[in-house]
């Protein structure tokens, strides 16, 4: 037997396979739980039916330090998304889905000429609704000698019970936590619950991989990273956010703090977010994160 076959990751993933499968029969990969039979390649509210629909697959070197690395990120980009977000910056692909769909086991081939091509990790980016499939081809992956870590990148609109499913799987989560207020979360996303939600994957999330560690070349290899993207106007509620954090996960979490915002999709019709993020908004909020006593994460030139 290949040593690969003995990656410990294989026997976790064929336990969890079915178990995940049967969420798609009456949908409940995300909050919503909207019970579509996504089996029968009904479409939930991500837009998605049964065959995973990808935009991307490449070597990214856009994300945080320890994602990207010197090498690049192995970045599976998925179309569709359980959020709606009017300022979507990537739109086309979440809320049009503009993507190709693929089978399984080339998505299996994908994770590994991603490896070939010297990824340090697999990165797969709004893979909530895909969870079964995505699993699957872990599963044939890591038979046919993947080695590399996963990183989760989401949203952070996710159910508990679902997170559970990834434990073991997931090595590198890299959440969003994009609002402190729920009605904004309604109004700009349409996700009721937000916060709420959203704390409580971020906590289970930490309970799974713990705070970030690094190999000698300071790749991520197993932790968390949270990521917050500010808004016009303080819609995203940035000090309360990073209050939440320090009082709940403690200041050794690493935080990308993001200014990267700009007016796009149905924002560019509404006047509150048709701006960008001036400089002293956002230097002002690096600085409460600062007083907070946060010392790992980044900030954005």
């Amino acid at each position: 037997m290949p040593i690969c076959a003995m990656h410990p990751k294989i026997p976790i993933l064929k336990d969890r396979i079915k178990k995940a499968y049967e969420l798609l029969k009456h949908c409940q990969l995300c909050p919503r739980r909207c019970g579509v039979n996504r089996i029968q390649n009904e479409l939930g509210y991500c837009g998605e039916g049964l065959i995973p629909n990808v935009a991307s697959d490449n070597l990214h070197y856009g994300e945080e330090p320890p994602i990207s690395g010197f090498q690049g990120s192995g970045t599976l980009f998925f179309a569709g998304c359980t959020m709606r977000c009017v300022y979507c910056q990537n739109y086309p692909i979440s809320h049009m889905g503009h993507g190709h769909p693929v089978q399984i086991p080339q998505l299996a081939d994908m994770m590994l000429h991603l490896q070939k091509r010297g990824a340090h990790n697999i990165n797969l980016v709004t893979p909530t609704h895909f969870i079964p499939q995505i699993i699957t081809a872990l599963y044939i992956a890591y038979h046919n000698g993947l080695i590399l870590p996963i990183v989760y990148n989401t949203s952070g609109f996710e159910s508990v019970k679902v997170l559970r499913l990834l434990e073991g799987i997931v090595d590198i989560y890299l959440p969003d936590m994009k609002y402190a207020n729920d009605k904004i979360a309604r109004s700009l996303s349409n996700t009721p619950n937000y916060p709420e939600i959203n704390q409580a994957a971020i906590l289970e999330m930490y309970r799974q991989v713990g705070h970030l560690k690094r190999n000698k070349q300071g790749i991520a290899i197993k932790g968390l990273i949270i990521r917050h993207l500010m808004l016009p106007g303080e819609a995203s509620g940035t000090k309360s956010v990073l209050q939440w954090i320090a009082e709940n996960l403690n200041t050794e979490t690493h935080i990308s703090l993001m200014r990267q915002y700009f007016p796009t999709y149905k924002a560019l019709d509404i006047p509150a977010l048709n701006k960008k993020i001036s400089h002293e908004i956002y230097m002002a909020a690096a600085r409460y994160m600062q007083k907070l006593g946060f010392k790992n994460g980044w900030l954005q030139d």
